[in-house]
């Protein structure tokens, strides 16, 4: 099995307290629905900085990315087919879905 990260860029947060309990009790559903193959789970950042090679960390005011989740499927297609059900996607967001390499000589 291969382990592909889906990495969660921008997003509206919902329009009432409401309308963000129905929106985790999606989101629950569907991680939920994913079984043994979400190996990470749920990884919501904040707080996110910025580095260069010659300037101090700044807080990124737009970083865009808000969060991952790592699956472990079979095919790239399998994986993409898994993150096409994320109810981010309702909440204008966009997913990026990549394999993730192991590095030689790393475990």
């Amino acid at each position: 099995m291969t382990k592909f990260i889906i990495v969660y860029f921008g997003g509206d947060r919902p329009a009432s307290e409401k309308e963000g309990q129905i929106h985790m009790a999606k989101y629950m559903q569907w991680l939920g629905s994913l079984g043994e193959r979400a190996v990470s789970p749920a990884n919501p950042l904040k707080n996110t900085h910025t580095l260069t090679a010659n300037a101090k960390p700044q807080v990124a005011s737009e970083s865009g990315m808000s969060g991952y989740t790592i699956v472990e499927t079979e095919t790239l297609e399998e994986a993409v087919a898994l993150a096409q059900g994320c109810p981010f996607l309702e909440l204008g967001g966009t997913l990026e879905v990549s394999e993730l390499i192991r590095m030689p000589g790393m475990n």
